[in-house]
C-alpha cells in the first residue's frame, strides 16, 4: 500500500510539473506574440529571429519613390482622424483622406502584425490617385488604437465591420473596397465570409495566412526550427481564455469559402514568412468571383514594391468589373 502510494504522488508530481511547464510556455508564447508591442517598431528593434529578405535595386527605388510621394501627398490632401467603439468596448483610431470633389468610392485598408496606418499610406496613395476616399484604421492593440492583445484578424473581422458601418453612415451610397495586407490580408478575408453589406463592392487581399494555427506552425519552424505540439496546444488553451478566440476557429480559409464578395488575392512568389503556397488554396477555396496575382521574386508584402505597374494594374483592373 505504501509502495502504491509512492506511486501515486510521482505521478501525479510528474503530471503537476508537466501542467506548470505548459502552462508557462503557453503564456510565453502568447505573450511573445499576441500582447501588444509598445513603442515604435524599428529595424533596430525588429524580433532577431524573423526571416529577412534582401531587397533588390528596384525594390529600394520603388519604396524610396513612394515615401516622397506619400510625404507630397500628406502635405496637401484633406484628412481627418476619428474613433468608434467596438464591440467589446475599445476605442479604434482611424485616419481619413478625401477626395476634394465627392464620389461614393471608398477603401478600407487594413495594415499588418505589429504594424500601423502608417505603413500602409503607400497602398492608400494609389487609390487616392483613381478617385477612392481612404480610410486607414489602425488594429486593435496597434498604433493609436485601444486594446491589449492581438486579434490577427480574427478579433479585428468584427472591428471591420463596425468600420464598414461607419462608412455608409457617412456615405449610404458607399461604394466600399475591403484591402488588407499580411495580417491585415487575413482580416479581409475572414471579414467577407460575415454578412456585408451591399455597399462592400470587392476585396483585396496582399500576403494574407490561411489561418492563424497554420500561420503560426509556420513561424515555429521557420524561426526556431520547432514542431507545433506542445507549444501551440498550450498557447492556444490561453489564448481562449485571455483574448476568447482560438488558433483553428481563425481561419481564412473557411470564411472565403462563405465569401459572396469578388475577391483578388495576390503575393509574393519568395515569401516564406506567409508561405506562397497559402494564396492557392485559399483562391481555390473561395467560391465568390475571383482572381490571383503572384508576382515573382517578391518576399512578404513586396509584391506593390517589386512590379508596382503590374500590381496596381491588376488591382484597379479587377475593382473597375464592380465599382462605377
Amino acid at each position: 500500500m505504501k509502495k502504491k502510494n509512492i506511486i501515486i504522488s510521482i505521478i501525479v508530481g510528474v503530471l503537476l510539473v508537466m501542467f506548470v511547464g505548459l502552462a508557462y510556455i503557453g503564456n510565453y508564447f502568447f505573450n511573445y506574440a499576441l500582447v501588444r508591442q509598445e513603442g515604435i517598431i524599428t529595424e533596430a528593434n525588429i524580433d532577431p529571429n524573423a526571416p529577412q529578405s534582401v531587397e533588390t535595386y528596384a525594390e529600394v527605388v520603388n519604396k524610396e519613390k513612394s515615401k516622397e510621394d506619400v510625404s507630397k501627398w500628406l502635405e496637401e490632401v484633406k484628412t481627418e482622424e476619428t474613433t468608434i467603439l467596438s464591440e467589446d468596448g475599445l476605442n479604434l483610431w482611424g485616419k481619413l483622406y478625401f477626395q476634394e470633389e465627392k464620389t461614393d468610392k471608398w477603401v478600407i485598408i487594413a495594415h499588418g502584425y505589429t504594424s500601423s496606418h502608417e505603413d500602409i499610406q503607400p497602398i492608400a496613395l494609389n487609390f487616392y490617385n483613381k478617385g477612392y476616399n481612404v480610410l486607414t484604421p489602425d488594429m486593435r492593440a496597434h498604433g493609436n488604437s485601444e486594446g491589449k492583445y492581438i486579434g490577427m484578424g480574427w478579433l479585428d473581422r468584427i472591428d471591420m465591420l463596425r468600420w464598414i458601418d461607419y462608412i455608409v453612415s457617412l456615405d449610404s451610397n458607399s461604394q466600399v473596397v475591403l484591402y488588407g495586407e499580411s495580417m491585415g490580408g487575413a482580416t479581409v478575408m475572414m471579414t467577407s465570409g460575415e454578412d456585408l453589406p451591399s455597399n462592400v463592392k470587392a476585396i483585396i487581399e496582399d500576403c494574407g495566412y490561411t489561418s492563424v494555427q497554420e500561420m503560426f506552425e509556420a513561424e515555429l519552424y521557420n524561426r526556431f526550427g520547432l514542431p507545433p505540439f506542445p507549444i501551440l496546444n498550450a498557447a492556444e488553451i490561453v489564448t481562449d481564455i485571455r483574448a476568447k478566440y482560438n488558433f483553428e476557429e481563425a481561419s481564412a480559409l473557411e470564411q472565403v469559402k462563405k465569401s459572396t464578395t469578388p475577391m483578388l488575392f495576390t503575393h509574393g512568389g519568395n515569401d516564406t514568412y506567409v508561405p506562397t503556397e497559402m494564396v492557392y488554396r485559399l483562391y481555390e477555396a473561395a467560391n465568390c468571383e475571383k482572381d490571383i496575382l503572384v508576382i515573382d521574386g517578391a518576399d512578404h508584402g513586396a509584391a506593390p514594391d517589386v512590379d508596382p505597374e503590374t500590381y496596381y494594374e491588376k488591382v484597379f483592373s479587377f475593382l473597375n468589373k464592380y465599382v462605377n
